[in-house]
């Protein structure tokens, strides 16, 4: 048959094509690999115009057009999510030259738009926080959040307005010029005497819950304490509890639990454990600071509280105490196993059985039956050899070597295994209804190794190790076709403890097995010396010994926490958490029964709190040419009450003197100098003391005056500096 030569012409032309095509196809694979995607899509967009319907184009330049138009989009939200707005912009336009309605081109083209929006906002906010609008600024920032909650620049700007708008923090304790040195007698003093003598001499000022009774008489004797320590020790004693507004300002209330509730500030605090499971901290929170409120979670670990500040600061530092990180230790292990086998095989080995009857060569001949004139065909025969010499001998060793390491936890089990699982198949016989089946289960062949550390303080560590190793001996075939297995095992299970770094080794595990066996002519076999001519001796010896070297080495141990931490002062068993009611060093208490006497504490006169606005330090040995006193009042009184008369000692040299008032007018305190008209005083340098006098029924309308007399001074030198007397003595006494 002749070729038709339009049809090979065909052929070729479609041969040529497809080559074309592949050619284009394979040149834009190469330049996406090398990244040059546009050039790729370029390149087959050229070859689609020319040929538009070819299928293998086509697919090509769709493909290639959905890659660059994702990475093109992955690349412009990385560059919008990182603030860099002019990049996305240069890459939108990329996607738009590509295809403008593609769904991640008008994705991207969206996002880029609000990206703007919110960058005017932001923008907007940082204007009205710098110009003092913080309102604007948060409501601007708050719509950011709004459409995008995770905006890192609308978080952070965010903070820091919460940060400049939230409430001042409760001060814990009255201001540095309120730590010096003081001395206060009262004797059956209405509280409100006290609070208000206190105040006008130190420029405090009290706020007074309306269920605080201040006609409480209160007897006390605080001589080289510091205010803040007296104002503490006065309140507890009286059942009240006090709160700090600002540094000269507090709040007096009852401490009862209502009132506790009503004044008491509460505070939200977030913790996030890292070490320790949450529900133990739960449980040590609820039982030692006795919190109010306290929520747990689980999926994050977190425990939110909320209480009062000095509980928070309790719980603060027991999870500090408590979230510390689990020891681990890495033990390195090596398991060896180490086995000889020695065969000895020596002698001549005879046959085992001779043979009579008919041989070979009686053929056609049943060996059953004899024809009895062949019975002369009968003959011995004996197996091929008939007569066999072996000498030999086998020597084995083996080595089998493990040498894992492994990383645990403190008290959390170790586990490997090398070795093999071996089926041991069991079947049940069929019944009437039932067919028989037949299961599998795998047992372990091999090294087993188990260790649980415990690591201590010291770096020592505590291991519980179980070793077994097992061999396989036999197959034991069972009932119903199962199949069974003989295995031998040795296994070690001890305690030790040891030093980081240090190696022990475990060894013993000494299998010995000694075997001897005769195979010859019976009688003469056994015989001594000669008996290897009539028989086959064989002696083997197999040994095997498992030897196991563990070395833990410490990787990390518990860092116990600082001694502060670990004592932590809890506060009293109704208010945990709260500050402790003990003094200070530089004074001493002495609280007398109402209406008895006070004993004078005479300890070593406190030096004044350095940076002190009222009092300069003292200087040993420096010269003092003058001693200053400051002379005040609590300035109004009524008829029958009590004022408060206040001497500082504004120099470096001791002052001693009396205070003098009218004794018709006014009368102490103190019973022992109510008729004298006079009390003495001896002040340190930069001392402190207040005195109470009481406005008698006469003095009503009057205005009374408080002077100081017999004064001198000592320096730390010895000298005797003249005595200038600053402020007034005056009181005014109304009528009640």
């Amino acid at each position: 048959m002749t070729p038709d030569p339009s049809r090979f012409w065909l052929c070729a032309a479609f041969a040529l094509g497809l080559s074309a095509c592949a050619t284009v196809v394979d040149d834009a694979e190469r330049l996406a690999q090398n990244g040059q995607h546009d050039q790729a899509l370029s390149l087959l967009a050229q070859a689609g115009a020319k040929d538009p319907k070819d299928p293998a184009v086509r697919a090509a330049w769709l493909r290639q057009r959905d890659l660059s138009i994702g990475q093109l989009a992955n690349q412009a939200d990385a560059q919008r999510a990182s603030g860099r707005l002019d990049a996305a912009r240069a890459l939108l336009l990329r996607l738009q030259a590509i295809d403008p309605q593609h769904p991640r081109t008008l994705a991207s083209a969206a996002e880029l738009e609000r990206a703007t929006r919110h960058e005017a906002w932001l923008g907007e906010a940082a204007q009205s926080q710098a110009q003092g609008r913080a309102d604007e600024a948060e409501a601007r920032v708050r719509q950011v959040l709004a459409e995008a909650p995770g905006h890192p620049a609308a978080r952070a700007l965010m903070i820091k307005l919460r940060e400049r708008n939230k409430a001042p923090e409760a001060p814990r304790a009255l201001g540095a010029a309120f730590q010096k040195p003081m001395t206060l007698d009262f004797r059956d003093a209405p509280l409100r005497s006290v609070l208000e003598g206190l105040g006008r001499s130190h420029g405090i000022n009290f706020v007074f819950d309306k269920d605080v009774r201040l006609d409480t008489k209160i007897s006390i004797f605080l001589k080289d304490v510091t205010l803040d320590d007296a104002l503490r020790v006065i309140l507890n004693t009286q059942a009240l509890d006090r709160k700090l507004l600002n540094d000269s300002t507090l709040l007096i209330y009852a401490n009862t639990q209502a009132k506790q509730r009503e004044h008491q500030e509460l505070v939200t605090r977030n913790f996030y454990l890292t070490n320790t499971d949450v529900k133990q901290a739960q449980n040590m929170v609820r039982t030692l600071a006795k919190t109010r409120d306290l929520f747990v979670d689980e999926r994050l670990n977190l425990m939110v509280v909320r209480d009062t500040p000095e509980v928070i600061r309790l719980v603060e530092r027991l999870i500090a105490g408590l979230d510390l990180p689990e020891p681990e230790v890495m033990l390195e292990v090596e398991v060896m196993e180490i086995s000889s086998n020695r065969l000895d095989e020596l002698g001549l080995q005879w046959p085992e059985q001779i043979s009579y009857g008919l041989g070979p060569t009686a053929l056609g001949v049943t060996p059953l039956e004899i024809v009895r004139g062949d019975r002369g065909s009968l003959r011995a025969a004996i197996s091929n050899p008939a007569l066999v010499a072996t000498l030999r001998e086998t020597v084995s060793r083996g080595n089998t070597l493990a040498n894992p390491r492994l990383r645990a936890r403190n008290r959390e089990k170790a586990k490997i295994m090398i070795g093999e699982k071996l089926p041991v198949f069991s079947a049940t016989a069929a019944t009437a209804n039932v067919a028989g089946t037949t299961s599998v289960t795998y047992l372990d062949v091999g090294l087993k190794l188990e260790v649980e550390p415990t690591v201590q303080l010291d770096n020592d560590v505590i291991m519980k190790v179980n070793l077994e190793v097992s061999t396989l001996i036999a197959r034991v075939a069972g009932p119903a076709g199962s199949i069974g297995y003989q295995v031998g095992t040795r296994q070690a299970t001890t305690s030790l403890r040891l030093r980081d770094g240090e190696t022990q080794i475990l060894a013993g595990l000494i299998k010995d097995e000694d075997s001897k066996g005769i195979n010859g002519v019976p009688g003469l076999a056994g015989l001594p010396l000669i008996g290897r001519l009539f028989g086959l001796h064989t002696d083997q010896r197999v040994k095997s010994e498992v030897v196991l070297l563990i070395t833990p080495r410490v990787l990390r141990n518990i860092g116990l926490p600082d001694a502060e931490i670990s004592s932590i002062p809890a506060g009293f068993d109704a208010s945990p958490g709260a500050e402790t009611l003990r003094l200070r060093n530089q004074g001493r208490l002495n609280l007398p029964a109402p209406g008895g006497a006070a004993r004078q504490a005479s300890p070593p006169a406190a030096a004044p709190v350095a940076g002190a606005a009222a009092s300069a330090p003292a200087v040993p040995g420096a010269a003092v040419p003058q001693a200053t006193l400051v002379l005040s009042t609590s300035g109004q009184v009524e008829a029958g009450g009590t004022v408060a008369v206040t001497l500082q000692n504004r120099s470096t040299a001791a002052i001693t003197g009396e205070i003098a008032f009218d004794p018709q007018l006014m009368q102490a305190v103190q019973a022992a100098e109510r008729q004298s008209g006079q009390v003495g005083f001896t002040l340190a340098a930069g001392g402190e003391q207040v005195f109470m006098l009481r406005a008698l029924e006469a003095a009503t309308g009057q205005n009374l005056s408080v002077s100081v007399v017999g004064l001198s001074a000592t320096g730390s030198d010895g000298s005797a500096p003249a005595v200038q007397v600053q402020g007034d003595g005056n009181i005014s006494v109304a009528a009640k």
